[in-house]
This record gives structure tokens, C-alpha cells and sequence, in this order.
């Protein structure tokens, strides 16, 4: 029972840690939400790619691989897969094949949204 509040305590402040700079850096620059996305989704690649990132998810789980940094080490484990598995072509197939899922959740997600809601002027 510890051991999961544990977990939990952990998941709950590394997810929060990562929200806090996002909301920081809304907050006190001039980057635009997009551009903190993609600085997020860079750092996720790049934290994987040198092996920095993986600890974290060990200690954290899902709480630092659901915010979007969590995005950026899949593509980046989908990568490195698909290039062990079929070497150079993997670069470009392998990010993909590991998102898809969740690309497609948030399209069908949208759809359906936008399907029950009714849209008006502001």
C-alpha cells in the first residue's frame, strides 16, 4: 500500500514539475503555445536519445510519459526500435508506427466532439 501512495506521490510530481515549467514559460516569455510544444516535444526526443529519460519513466510513469514530453519518448523509442529492427528506413516508419495509436484516439476524439457540440460565435 505504501509502495503504490509512493508511486503515486511520484507520478503526481513529476507530471505537476513538467505543467509548472509549461505554465512558467507561458507565463514569463514571449513563446507562443505551440512553440513551448514543440520545445517540450524536442527535449522528450532528446532527454531519450542520451538515455536521460528512461529513469524518469521508471520512477514517474505515466506521469512523464502522458504530458506531451511523453510524446516526444515515444517517438524516440519508436525510432530507435524500428532502426534495430530494419536499420535505416526505421527512422522514418518507426515514430510513426509507435504514436499512431494515440494520433488516431485524438482524431477520433475531435471527431466526435466536434460531432454533439455546436459551434458559435464568440
Amino acid at each position: 500500500m505504501t509502495e503504490t501512495l509512493l508511486h503515486y506521490l511520484w507520478v503526481f510530481l513529476v507530471g505537476g514539475a513538467i505543467c509548472a515549467v509549461g505554465q512558467i514559460l507561458i507565463d514569463r516569455t514571449a513563446l507562443t503555445p505551440a512553440r513551448i510544444l514543440v520545445l517540450f516535444e524536442v527535449c522528450g526526443v532528446f532527454l531519450t536519445a542520451v538515455g536521460l529519460w528512461d529513469p524518469v519513466v521508471r520512477v514517474a510513469g505515466a506521469g512523464a510519459t502522458v504530458p506531451i514530453v511523453g510524446f516526444g519518448y515515444a517517438l524516440a523509442r519508436g525510432v530507435k526500435a524500428a532502426v534495430d529492427a530494419e536499420g535505416a528506413p526505421g527512422i522514418l516508419s518507426g515514430g510513426l508506427s509507435r504514436t499512431a495509436p494515440g494520433i488516431a484516439a485524438a482524431v477520433i476524439f475531435g471527431l466526435l466532439a466536434a460531432a454533439v457540440s455546436r459551434s458559435r460565435e464568440k
